[in-house]
């Protein structure tokens, strides 16, 4: 258990952290689970950087690392999702009004079959380590979760939003920046899926043969 690979796991352990602050239905504790959300997400970059600068690259990180990242997704995607949901008639979303239902299938069906497809190569004595366009997915959906964290912790019951312009100019730039996080993840997580399908079907093309 290295330095990197605690990191990994202590992402992990925020997963659940971070839905328990969000199922409380008050403001205080969706911001703090931002807050822990943020660290979480960012020690995904840490941690890669540590292992790589101190040469202590490993498997078990190699396929850690990728399941500590779907967690997190999982365990703050679903609860900000289901709040939402139940926050229509509320300040909407530019575009799209609440989050939409098809970009949460995307994300969390590209996950589940990439899962799938690694637990397969890794029986054939394969560890597919986290690509750069994976990261880059990534870092589209964390920046898209949190900033819908707090759009939705803006959005309940007994905040007290400050008044004045700069108030309405930020929450107009925070629903567009939401949306447009959203979309963009949504294209990488595309892409990124189509990837990791021609590299697992180049990995059972060399097995067949």
């Amino acid at each position: 258990m290295n330095l990197p690979n605690a990191i990994t796991t202590g992402r992990i352990l925020a997963a659940p952290v971070v839905t328990a602050l969000l199922l409380q239905p008050r403001p205080a504790p969706r911001m703090i689970a931002f807050v822990v959300f943020v660290f979480a997400a960012l020690s995904d970059l840490w941690d890669g950087h540590l292992a790589r600068a101190r040469d202590q690259v490993t498997s078990f990180g190699k396929i850690v690392d990728p399941l500590a990242d779907k967690l997190l997704l999982v365990a703050a995607l679903i609860p900000v999702y289901s709040i939402n949901l139940g926050q229509v008639g509320t300040p909407s979303l530019p575009v799209f009004r609440v989050i939409p239902l098809w970009a949460i299938v995307i994300f969390l069906g590209r996950e589940a079959l990439i899962t799938l497809l690694r637990s397969f190569a890794a029986r054939q004595g394969r560890v597919v380590a986290a690509q750069i366009l994976g990261k880059r997915k990534a870092l589209a959906q964390n920046i898209f979760i949190g900033s819908a964290i707090l759009w939705v912790a803006f959005l309940t019951p007994g905040f007290v939003a400050p008044g004045g312009w700069a108030w309405q100019w930020f929450s107009a730039f925070h629903g567009w920046f939401t949306t447009t996080f959203l979309a963009l993840a949504v294209l990488l997580t595309v892409v990124s899926a189509v990837t990791y399908l021609g590299m697992f079907s180049r990995i059972m093309a060399g097995r067949h043969s």
